[in-house]
């Protein structure tokens, strides 16, 4: 893939991709298989400074999209320990089950460059944020560098810039309902709290949140409404230490952005008129769980392969058809999330024990 220093030498391209998380990069990728010929622009503004905030847990589902793409992920990418459980905790019931889960811990900065870094050398990156677009015909974008500001243009853009999409606030009037997600690193992990833990408490959020060990660092995260987001975190923080007989003590670093919670299938927007959304961005994401990295690969591979189509409004109706069987079990997972989320029914899930595994403990005698 070139980098910034070439993109002045053709600052007009077939594709701008806003975004070069799991959607961008496939998409990108995919596209250059399918039309080598194109001039694939991706536009990436993460830093070590301002990486997406995120537990960095492969699901089985991620998994499962990972071996139909044939990757193999290099240990770079990994993290310790890996997960064969989840603890769900419900504070305000004072209920915790376990349950058989297996994820791939791993640092989601490094997942990301490891995607970035399968592209093409004709695929061009600029590192930078994109603050402005225009468009006349085609699309103008300003795009804000550490080497100043710089203008391209490109005749389809792609939004693959998450929950804060410009792409989608600028081009489609409906959003999806958003949380913020903030989350702490903590020093050391100790091995009695657990690996990885759900978390729900009626008290601060009528969502979810997750702790999870990774290396030498414990994290705490959680989705809380914007009102009071900073508060409730903090309180939960309080309720969960109180519960674990622990102290996080004082944080290495704090991250906070936004999370889409999508509630309707109108929610999910797939892009029309030269305008693509892909990934969170379009709204594909898991209510219950907040899962996006599986439908974000998917997503990008089949706008890729719609691009084959010739005119804007093919390309969006082969993406719209291809993608809905995947928005469909999106939306059975907002149904998911109205039962864990309802302080009632978790209450009965987890007081039956259903699916539910029982520890083992060695007696001591």
């Amino acid at each position: 893939m070139k980098k910034a220093s070439d993109i002045m030498k053709n600052n007009f391209y077939d594709v701008a991709i806003i975004g070069a998380g799991p959607a961008g990069s496939t998409f990108a990728c995919e596209l250059a298989a399918r039309r080598p010929d194109a001039r694939i622009l991706i536009i990436d503004g993460q830093t070590e400074s301002n990486a997406k905030p995120c537990g960095g847990l492969l699901s089985p589902d991620a998994q499962k999209v990972l071996a139909e793409f044939e990757l193999t992920l290099p240990n770079a990418v990994l993290a310790d320990p890996q997960i064969f459980s989840v603890h769900t905790i419900d504070l305000t019931a004072c209920v915790t089950r376990l349950y058989q889960r297996h994820y791939l811990n791993m640092d989601r900065l490094a997942f990301d460059r490891w995607l970035l870094s399968r592209l093409p050398e004709h695929v061009q990156v600029l590192n930078g944020r994109c603050t402005a677009i225009q468009r006349n015909g085609d699309f103008a974008l300003t795009v804000q560098t550490t080497h100043g500001t710089q203008c391209v243009s490109a005749r389809a853009l792609v939004g693959a810039d998450g929950a804060s999409s410009i792409v989608r606030r600028q081009f489609f009037t409906r959003q999806p309902y958003k949380y913020v997600s903030i989350q702490q690193w903590f020093a050391g992990s100790d091995p009695s709290i657990p690996a990885y833990a759900c978390i729900f408490d009626k008290e601060t959020s009528d969502s979810c949140s997750w702790l999870i060990r990774k290396d030498d660092c414990t994290i705490f995260g959680g989705a809380f409404a914007k009102s009071g987001s900073r508060e409730a975190f903090e309180a939960q923080k309080a309720r969960l230490e109180q519960h674990l007989g622990i102290s996080f003590g004082q944080p290495l670093k704090t991250e906070a952005c936004q999370v889409c919670s999508p509630r309707h299938m109108r929610d999910f927007i797939t892009g029309k008129d030269g305008v693509y959304l892909v990934g969170e961005a379009a709204g594909l994401i898991s209510a219950s769980s907040f899962e996006g990295i599986s439908s974000a690969m998917l997503s990008g591979r089949m706008l890729a392969k719609a691009f084959e189509k010739q005119t804007p409004a093919s390309i969006a109706g082969a993406y719209r058809r291809a993608s809905k069987r995947l928005r469909f079990k999106l939306f059975t997972k907002t149904i998911k999330r109205k039962i864990l989320c309802s302080p009632a029914l978790r209450y009965l899930i987890m007081k039956s024990g259903v699916q539910s595994v029982k520890i083992y403990r060695r007696d001591r005698s």
